[in-house]
């Protein structure tokens, strides 16, 4: 006699093969429902923790939708986050001649030189262009609708 298999359930640590999209009001942020899908190591930060509490303990192949309550998924805006950057240092950091204009997403390197952030534009001067970095969907109800493909 076999013994029924054991369907692998998301653990923290868990490598996952996934598909997933990410909502708030205004539409969708990240769909991969339509491309390949992603893969990601839970507890990696590349997902918010709010989000990555709500795989743990889903099965395989499961296919559901998750709705987060404003600032949840990734905290309040942050109005410290606005800032603006003298377009000297923008030069300085990237292509000189780069025209900015509002709504533009712009990626930073970090300080120590090893990633990556991004900051959109949300106003502009003859001297300085202001950032916000706070995320997207900060302070904002999140929908997170996913399918398990894989769980390793």
């Amino acid at each position: 006699m076999s013994s029924p298999t054991q369907v692998p359930v998301v653990q923290p640590g868990s490598f996952l093969t996934l598909h997933y999209r990410l909502a708030g009001p205004a539409g969708d942020i990240i769909n991969t429902f339509t491309d390949k899908p992603a893969t990601l190591s839970l507890g990696a930060g590349e997902l918010s923790p709010a989000v990555e509490q709500r795989l743990l303990g889903l099965a395989e192949g499961t296919h559901t939708t998750f709705d987060l309550p404003a600032g949840e998924a990734f905290g309040e805006r942050n109005p410290e986050m606005q800032q603006w950057v003298a377009r000297t240092l923008l030069a300085q950091l990237g292509d000189p001649d780069e025209q900015y204009a509002v709504g533009d997403v712009v990626q930073f390197p970090t300080p120590d030189g090893t990633g990556s952030y991004a900051g959109a534009v949300i106003a502009l001067s003859d001297s300085a262009v202001q950032f916000d970095f706070n995320h997207p969907l900060a302070g904002q109800p999140v929908t997170f609708e996913v399918r398990l493909i894989g769980v390793l």
